[in-house]
């Protein structure tokens, strides 16, 4: 599949060569911005149709008490490792907000809900299982990659009925030091708890993404695109 590299302040987008029938809006995780995963695109191996959009989303800027206050690219604050210094609600649910622009803007394009796929990394894995779960029409899909599912608490009282149905794909490293694997099978129990299908993957690997990983990632992405 042949892309077209666009930019602006807001983020990266690789447009396909034809109209697109599908997107996927890809959030990087704590401190990287919307190029960390444009790169691996290729490497997704998708055919040329469906014509499928990425859209990698800037993080906004903003002070990380963990990282001793310092201003960068991150989706929420982190005040411990703990659950609970994890669980900035605020930012959180700011973060969402701004999702659900993009999912509209996408939207307002002509492409479906139903052909719409969430997926991050880490925190950005945190912000599209949070917000696809809630999300009021249905996805394509969700993907969330060496991540954990944050106020899980308020999920069975927000929890949109419309993607109950829609498939998650989770994936981890069983060495993560970040987010241990443990935090990601906890979310997966979870969800699967409620019903939810999820597909789990895990690699001999830390807090990063591999080739088998990706390989997944694109054969998942070619049957929901394909289905939607």
């Amino acid at each position: 599949m042949t892309h077209r590299l666009e930019e602006s302040a807001d983020a990266v987008v690789l447009a396909p060569a034809t109209e697109a029938a599908a997107s996927v809006i890809w959030l990087h995780g704590l401190g990287a911005d919307g190029h960390d995963f444009v790169p691996i695109v290729p490497e997704l191996g998708l055919p040329a149709s469906p014509a499928i959009r990425f859209i990698f989303p800037h993080a906004p800027v903003r002070p990380v008490t963990l990282n001793m206050g310092m201003r960068m690219r991150a989706w929420y604050d982190i005040k411990t490792l703990t659950a609970e210094g994890r669980a900035d609600e605020e930012g959180i649910r700011a973060s969402v907000a701004l999702t659900e622009r993009y999912i509209a803007a996408e939207r307002a394009t002509g492409v479906a809900s139903e052909r719409i796929v969430l997926a991050g990394f880490s925190q950005g894995g945190a912000i599209a299982l949070h917000a696809g779960l809630r999300h009021a029409e249905p996805l394509a899909g969700i993907i969330g990659l060496s991540t954990y599912l944050p106020l899980q608490g308020t999920l069975a009282g927000e929890l949109s009925e419309a993607n109950r149905a829609t498939p998650i794909l989770m994936c981890h490293g069983i060495y993560d030091p970040v987010l241990p694997a443990q935090l990601g099978a906890m979310a997966r129990e979870w969800l699967r708890g409620l019903g939810y299908a999820v597909e789990w993957h895990e690699y001999p690997m830390q807090h990063q993404v591999c080739l088998p990983e990706i390989q997944v990632i694109g054969r998942w992405l070619r049957d929901r695109c394909a289905s939607g």
